[in-house]
């Protein structure tokens, strides 16, 4: 009986072992005390800080001007607890979406001088991540700060049903958008749904219009949508001696403008990001380091 009962507890204790094993680690709240700007990661669902965000100054993004202005000021509205819209900024690659979203984040929190007040927090979620939106979005409803949530690139492909839960993020689920996030997103596309998916809709489904309808759609929940064009050349030029003076290159425009358009025509693109990496190529070249953001 002795033994008995010896072999039963410890086939209990080896059962509830492996069931601790099994579950799902505590939950542990996000400190959102320990940056300024984190990384959504999955698996498990947690908010991973980025004590330096890779960011250039407002003031070198050239030829951006208008919808510049327009970021910042929905950006900043939201962060005094004002009305404000979700922002799509669309357009050619490389002419500084992504930098301004970051630029705007950091640009309205040096601007809380209150140090009691709440700091904007900036949180990226990956493209491949949209479907634990819902999981984010509850955390940071329960929290005293004010957050944008970004995404880079965001576009989906055919067959992906994973823009269902952005557009019931946004607007349209029973929850909604909590009142201290907004969502803001970078594409290369207007409707970051391609041709093809929208037409082979349109050819198959019962309703057509309807079914384009639901694709387009997506895009209506960004009530602010940023255009960004390819650059002239001289807002190229402007780009490259704007970072040319903010680093202090030892170089004259005489010397540095030719090699500039030389560096634009081999690649076949004037912007931003082409600005940049002449910018880098020539302090390397110059032996000068590149000032940290």
């Amino acid at each position: 009986m002795t033994n008995d009962i010896a072999t039963l507890t410890s086939l209990l204790s080896r059962i509830a072992d492996a069931l601790e094993r099994a579950a799902p680690p505590a939950t542990v709240a996000p400190d959102f005390e320990a940056a300024d700007a984190f990384v959504w990661a999955t698996q498990p669902s947690r908010f991973e800080p980025v004590p330096r965000v890779n960011r250039v100054d407002m003031d070198l993004l050239q030829g951006i001007d208008r919808v510049r202005d327009q970021l910042v000021e929905n950006t900043e509205r939201f962060a005094r607890g004002l009305a404000a819209n979700n922002a799509l900024l669309w357009g050619a690659r490389g002419m500084g979406k992504s930098s301004l979203v970051k630029a705007a984040h950091a640009h309205v929190n040096r601007s809380i001088t209150d140090p009691a007040a709440p700091r904007l927090k900036l949180v990226e979620i990956h493209r491949e991540d949209i479907e634990t939106l819902p999981a984010l979005m509850a955390h940071a409803r329960a929290a005293r700060h004010r957050f944008i949530v970004f995404c880079d690139d965001l576009s989906f492909d055919a067959d992906d049903t994973s823009y269902k839960s952005l557009k019931a993020v946004l607007e349209g689920g029973i929850e909604g958008r909590p009142d201290n996030v907004i969502f803001y997103a970078t594409s290369n596309r207007r409707h970051l749904l391609p041709r093809d998916m929208m037409e082979n809709e349109r050819s198959t489904a019962i309703n057509p219009g309807e079914a384009v309808e639901e694709k387009v759609s997506l895009s209506d929940r960004f009530g602010l949508w940023l255009g960004f064009h390819k650059c002239s050349q001289d807002e190229y030029l402007a780009m490259v001696e704007g970072y040319v003076a903010h680093h202090g290159l030892p170089i004259t425009e005489a010397d540095w403008r030719p090699q500039a358009l030389e560096w634009a025509t081999t690649r076949g693109a004037r912007s931003g990001r082409t600005a940049w990496q002449f910018v880098q190529d020539l302090a390397g070249r110059l032996g000068v380091p590149l000032k940290a953001a």
